[in-house]
């Protein structure tokens, strides 16, 4: 059974009903609101584990919610909408999301993007860095606490899984695939939308020069690749 409180943010009421049956069954605690400002009221008050966010809503509307939940919070948003282009999903993903999933949907495969979002990168063992300091940049992966020229750093869950498991195997190409199912899970590998947009946030957090980037490096038709500096001998 799960503990977990999820937030389910939709103005169709049916649709509030059903997810939160659902929902309820499995163990998970929900709470509901209709709109993005009774939204981030429940942010405030209930610190949801997860937000289930849908994009088509009455007020500022699902993708201004988003972008004001990353102001303050890092809790995973799967967002959920009737649109299904590529510029969609990656308007979404830019806004802060972690997952999108596009109406109508199977519960079972809702289920499967919650576990997903909710999932972490699992420690790399005794290889695996606790800690990354280079320039201005430092990265304490125990704490999950990034900071640039000491302040720190907000990222989202997946930009951080994403980064630590590049940190983890610095210096080598990792293909799209294997980031994906590493960090999203499994089920993940041909979303490479999804990579593209977390590393360019990343770029923007963690560069000097977002535009030149000395750390996340792309890798041609392969993937990508933390360039770490050499320690001296």
């Amino acid at each position: 059974m799960n503990s977990a409180t999820i937030l389910v943010v939709d103005d169709e009421p049916q649709l509030r009903r059903t997810m939160k049956a659902t929902l309820t069954d499995l163990g998970y605690s929900v709470i509901e609101a209709k709109t993005g400002e009774e939204a981030l009221e429940k942010m405030r008050s209930d610190s949801p584990d997860l937000v289930l966010l849908d994009l088509n809503m009455p007020g500022i509307g699902g993708l201004e919610t988003c972008r004001a939940i990353r102001e303050t919070a890092d809790t995973p948003v799967i967002v959920l909408s009737v649109r299904n282009t590529e510029r969609d999903k990656v308007q979404a993903l830019d806004a802060g999301a972690d997952d999108y999933v596009t109406k109508p949907f199977g519960i079972q495969e809702l289920l499967a993007r919650v576990r997903a979002a909710m999932r972490r990168v699992p420690a790399s063992g005794e290889s695996g860095a606790m800690h990354f300091e280079s320039g201005d940049l430092a990265i304490d992966f125990e704490c999950r606490r990034v900071t640039l020229k000491g302040n720190t750093v907000r990222l989202t869950p997946k930009e951080f899984d994403l980064l630590k498991f590049l940190v983890d195997h610095a210096n080598k190409p990792i293909p799209h695939r294997k980031l994906l199912q590493t960090v999203w899970g499994p089920d993940y590998g041909d979303e490479v939308e999804y990579l593209r947009v977390v590393v360019n946030q990343l770029r923007k957090k963690i560069e000097p020069q977002p535009s030149k980037p000395q750390y996340l490096l792309t890798e041609p038709w392969v993937g990508y690749r933390f360039a770490a500096p050499e320690q001296p001998s």
